[in-house]
């Protein structure tokens, strides 16, 4: 397993209907990145650092997984795993509508 990898992913909602898999320390970089400066607080720093620290060597991988998903519970966007598996399943190997 590549060491920048999460054991399991962390499903969070970018928007009304997007849902993003961050599946290791670059997503969770990336995304924490783009966070919008004016909804940034002392999670979201702490989250970052710890994400950067797993990246550098400092932390194990786990706790960057885990100040990422404190991070997205707090902010409200955490998505349930199995809905969002389900979703992506039923996506995959459709037509590319949408299930109703």
């Amino acid at each position: 397993m590549n060491a920048e990898v999460f054991a399991s992913p962390i499903f969070v909602r970018r928007a009304t209907v997007i849902v993003q898999e961050i599946a290791g320390l670059a997503d969770a970089i990336d995304f924490l990145d783009e966070w919008p400066e004016d909804r940034r607080d002392l999670i979201h720093q702490t989250a970052l650092r710890a994400c950067f620290d797993a990246h550098d060597g400092y932390k194990p991988i786990g706790a960057a997984h885990n100040a990422f998903l404190g991070f997205a519970k707090r902010a409200g966007i955490l998505e349930d795993p199995n809905a969002a598996i389900q979703w992506l399943a039923v996506c995959k190997s459709g037509s590319g509508k949408v299930p109703v």
